[in-house]
Order: C-alpha cells, then structure tokens, then sequence
C-alpha cells in the first residue's frame, strides 16, 4: 500500500475516487439526488480538486481517500451543467444545490485556528475495509502536511469512523444536531492537536 497526493498520481483517479465517495456518503444523503451508486459515482467525478487529495493506492486500485483543507475553499468544485446532464435537469440542479449548501458553503459552527486544517471526505472502498487504508492514510496526511492542529465532521451514527478517529488522538469537542428530517442526528466534530 502506497499514499500518494492523488495530482501525482501516473493516471487519473477521479472516477475511483467518485465511486468511493459515492459508496461511503450514499446514506448520508447522497442517495436523495440518484439511487443509481454508478450514476451518482460519474456526476461527481468532475469535482475532485486533485492537489488538496490524498490516496492510498495499490497498483492502480484506490483503497481509501482523504481531503484537506485550510481555511476554505474545501477541496471540491462543483459544475452544475454537468450534474444536469449526468442526472437530468431536476436532480442535478438539485444536488447541485444541495451539494453546494450543506458541503461546500456549509461553515464550522466554531472559529478554526489559522494553524488548523480541515480533514474532508475519508472515505475506504467497500472491497478494501478492514485491512488499514483509512488510518495509514490519514497518519500519513498528517506527517507531511504542515499544520499543528486538525478539525474534522463526522455524523454521529458512524461508530466505526469515530473509533478510526480517536485511535488517530481525535477527541470530540463538539456536537450539532443534523438538519430536520434528515437520517442524521448529530454532526461530531472532533480535533487533534
């Protein structure tokens, strides 16, 4: 297993990357915009900002991703026309929307030190979970990355990913109740550092 910037990468890995994304986002809230994974997984694969990912790769096989940021912007781009035409005119504005509202824009419900980077978006292909990709991963992320403190969101429901964390020194510093009507209850935010 290797941990590579994905921008560095000898191919491109977008539509991997989309398909992992896809697949560990799905329930929490993906699926409203398509109940087709692979659909979903060929829209989004537009929006990577390759330069601000970190994968874990063997061969040309993906296992894991992780984004970062510091500050804002976060480390994806969203092209509404291609949303449109990937899922139809009501489902891509839609997620175009919704994508944009609750990821994009969504701000921290806290001021973020100038020394902090945000942890976006770790997500492990299903075929790959259980062998370490996520957490040498994002070990990884934080050995070469320069910053002295990290933030990251987790919805509440997700035990595994919260144990992940907390084996990395993440503790919860925060909880936020999820949006009304949604499957969330909680979004966690926790901290290293």
């Amino acid at each position: 297993m290797e941990f590579i910037k994905a921008s560095e990468l000898p191919f491109d890995p977008r539509h991997q990357m989309s398909e992992i994304f896809a697949e560990g986002f799905y329930e929490d809230g993906l699926k409203y915009f398509s109940k087709d994974k692979a659909r979903l997984a060929k829209a989004l694969a537009h929006m990577f900002i390759l330069d601000k990912f970190y994968v874990a790769v063997e061969g040309e096989d993906i296992m894991a991703i992780v984004g970062y940021t510091h500050m804002k912007p976060p480390p994806i781009k969203l092209d509404k026309r291609v949303l449109v035409k990937e899922l139809g005119f009501f489902r891509g504005r839609l997620a175009h929307w919704g994508i944009d509202r609750f990821i994009v824009k969504k701000p921290f419900p806290f001021e973020k030190s100038p020394l902090a980077a945000s942890i976006e978006f770790v997500a492990t292909a299903a075929r790959h979970r259980g062998k370490g990709a996520a957490y040498g991963l994002l070990s990884y992320v934080m050995d070469v990355l320069p910053y002295d403190e990290y933030v990251l969101e987790v919805v509440s429901h997700n035990a595994t990913a919260i144990r992940l964390y907390e084996k990395l020194d993440y503790s919860e510093f925060m909880r936020v109740p999820g949006p009304k009507g949604s499957s969330i209850e909680y979004f966690v935010y926790m901290k290293r550092g």
